[in-house]
């Protein structure tokens, strides 16, 4: 991801709603993010917020309402100027850490970090062929952020990002979002717990 200015690159939504088994999960809801923002998306449990995660992803479709990405790579589409990072670690466990991280470049594609210097990053250095189905639940979140250095993309979509993090890993990762922002990124993290950076406040669902 070439660096971009702060506000050149904006992600919004205009009265966004969402249906999920036949019931309605929120309706009406607008927000917006510029490059370099970081937003903080909380609310009671059932709120929604994974949802508005996964329906600017592309993981599921609106169900009235509008979500767009200005100055963004025209040549695109937003799910994939999009990294995804659901609560859940999605690895292989009978692959290596480092097979895991070959895998995901190769299927996300695009502009590409070395996998051993992410890899560094994210203190796993020590345990690339080490297969990932032995990793610690720390160790596993950890994987999942390289991933995002791996593979750069301009807005991360993060899902209580720093579940099973110790306090050194969730102030390493403070450094790689303020990172990220500084390069003209911009973040919108779902989160029960502060995120350890400046952001934004996007409540869904009333009072938690």
């Amino acid at each position: 991801m070439s660096d971009l200015k702060r506000g050149e690159m904006q992600l919004s939504g205009r009265g966004v709603a969402c249906v999920r088994g036949g019931r309605e999960v929120f309706a009406g809801l607008d927000f917006a993010a510029v490059a370099g923002e970081a937003v903080a998306v909380v609310g009671r449990n059932g709120s929604g917020k994974t949802s508005l995660l996964r329906l600017i992803a592309g993981l599921l479709v609106p169900a009235g309402g509008r979500i767009a990405l200005e100055g963004g790579d025209g040549e695109l589409t937003l799910p994939e100027q999009c990294h995804y990072l659901g609560h859940r670690d999605t690895l292989k466990p009978a692959l290596s850490v480092a097979e895991n991280l070959t895998f995901w470049a190769d299927f996300l594609g695009g502009e590409r970090l070395g996998a051993a210097e992410s890899l560094a990053t994210v203190g796993l250095d020590h345990a690339t062929h080490l297969p990932a189905g032995f990793l610690s639940a720390g160790q596993r979140r950890r994987l999942s952020l390289a991933r995002l250095l791996t593979v750069r993309r301009p807005v991360w979509l993060l899902d209580e990002p720093t579940n099973a993090l110790d306090t050194a890993g969730q102030d390493m990762f403070g450094g790689l979002m303020r990172q990220h922002l500084a390069r003209g990124g911009l973040i919108i993290a779902a989160t029960h717990a502060p995120l350890g950076i400046d952001s934004r406040e996007l409540r869904i669902g009333g009072a938690a």
